[in-house]
């Protein structure tokens, strides 16, 4: 892992991602191992290549008697084998119906292998869109840290202020512990803010896989909101999400898996016919041949199959019908997420611009109340009120910001649209990042 040096921005951290998260290199390793599977399938369809080499060893010899043409027992004994003799063979054997369905386990780990790069796919949406999420926040907790600092210690200094004015009877006592009680509310405000911010860059360390203990600076990400999204037509929409979607191509991959089930299925119930070709040796004496050639052409048939055929036949049956099912389901079920996400980007973006709205205002309310604490017309009470409440505005527009752009990925995802970007181990980071902001 490169490490990291100056400013991470949002790119650096999506290309981190893709090139180093342990659980994206998990579903990577997934792929390759389906690709592994599918060149060791090829070799099923190829003959049976069998070599043999044996030791034989009695304690006795083998001797045997003969009939005569009359029934009546020949009393010549005849030694037929050596008691310790070597074998030896090579021999080839071709099965039709092992070619047959080892031809469809190769069609169908082929599918596999397409259904391993499709879950890929899926993992990497929802890894964008968790990276996206989490930088948000960890920049927000970045912005924020220094005004939450500043103003706990000044409702701290104001808390403190009023504690030694309550001792000391300089104020009504109601009136001191209510003002600390406002004072107190602020003061949980602020920590809360700061207990729901302080995990956000663990969070993202752990995307990139970065170093836990590392302190890292994040630059500030360019705000792209747009509504673009929204004045793309929902025909268009729906048409790309039935292409691309990854949960429907691999209901597509698993509908032609159970159409292939089918055929082998009735492969298997053909008469088997198997070709045999072997050179074998043997060291034994009393063998006038030592050696020879052999070959043989045999055609079998398992009668159960009469029976049990139909049987496999409607289960295989079955099995397609439940696939094209599934693909049916999840065709209705991406629809209704892809109108769920637009619908949630829609509202997401009209949270934002009213929490934009709101963190303007209260941000001249706070600017406002500065300048009459500086010309003493406000007390420490107000000021930090409203610090808190300006933090807080601030707070929620970020996280608006952060639910827009997560709505923005899910939506991405829904339609199966991904950035173009070659191999994450034969890309280097910096042409990664590149990539990414093309």
């Amino acid at each position: 892992v490169e490490p990291i040096t100056g400013e991470l921005t949002l790119d650096q951290a999506l290309a981190r991602a893709l090139k180093y998260n342990l659980d994206r290199r998990a579903k990577m390793m997934d792929e390759a191992l389906a690709f592994k599977q599918l060149d060791v399938s090829h070799y099923d369809m190829l003959p049976r290549l069998l070599a043999q080499a044996g030791y034989s060893d009695r304690d006795n010899d083998k001797i045997t008697l003969s009939r005569n043409p009359d029934g009546s027992i020949n009393n010549n004994r005849v030694t037929t084998q050596e008691r310790r003799h070597a074998t030896s063979s090579l021999s080839l054997s071709w099965s039709m119906l092992d070619l047959g369905v080892g031809y469809y386990n190769t069609v169908q780990q082929a599918e596999r292998v397409q259904i391993a790069g499709e879950k890929r796919r899926k993992a990497m949406h929802l890894l964008m869109q968790d990276v996206r999420s989490a930088y948000w926040r960890a920049y927000s907790a970045q912005k924020l840290r220094g005004e939450v600092q500043s103003t706990t210690r000044l409702a701290e200094e104001a808390l403190d202020g009023s504690r030694k004015a309550e001792s000391e009877r300089l104020r009504n006592p109601i009136d001191a512990l209510r003002y600390q009680r406002q004072i107190l509310e602020n003061l949980r405000l602020l920590e809360a803010v700061d207990a729901e911010l302080s995990s956000a860059k663990l969070e993202l360390s752990a995307l990139i896989n970065a170093p836990l203990a590392q302190e890292q600076r994040l630059a500030e990400p360019l705000e792209g909101i747009t509504k673009a999204p929204l004045e793309i037509p929902v025909e268009v929409m729906e048409e790309t999400a039935m292409t691309n979607n990854p949960d429907i191509r691999e209901n597509h991959h698993n509908a032609r898996i159970a159409r292939q089930e089918t055929r082998k299925t009735l492969v298997r119930l053909f008469p088997n016919l198997t070709f045999n070709y072997g050179s074998y040796y043997d060291t034994d004496r009393y063998q006038v041949n030592n050696s020879w050639r052999e070959a043989s052409v045999q055609l079998s048939f398992n009668l159960f199959n009469l029976f049990t055929g139909p049987t496999q036949i409607k289960l295989a049956e079955a099995g397609v019908a439940l696939a094209d099912q599934r693909r049916v389901a999840t065709q209705m079920a991406v629809l209704a997420q892809l109108h769920l996400a637009r619908q949630q980007y829609a509202n997401a973006l009209q949270q934002f611009q009213r929490a934009d709205a709101i963190w303007q205002t209260d941000a001249r309310i706070s600017e406002h109340m500065k300048n009459r604490e500086q010309a003493q017309a406000q007390s420490k009470l107000d000021v930090v009120a409203n610090q808190t409440t300006s933090i807080l505005s601030l707070l929620r527009r970020y996280q608006a910001m952060s639910q827009l752009y997560t709505a923005e990925a899910r939506l991405q995802a829904t339609l199966g649209v991904e950035p173009k970007i070659g191999s994450v181990f034969e890309t280097s980071l910096k042409d990664l990042v590149r990539d990414l902001d093309s």
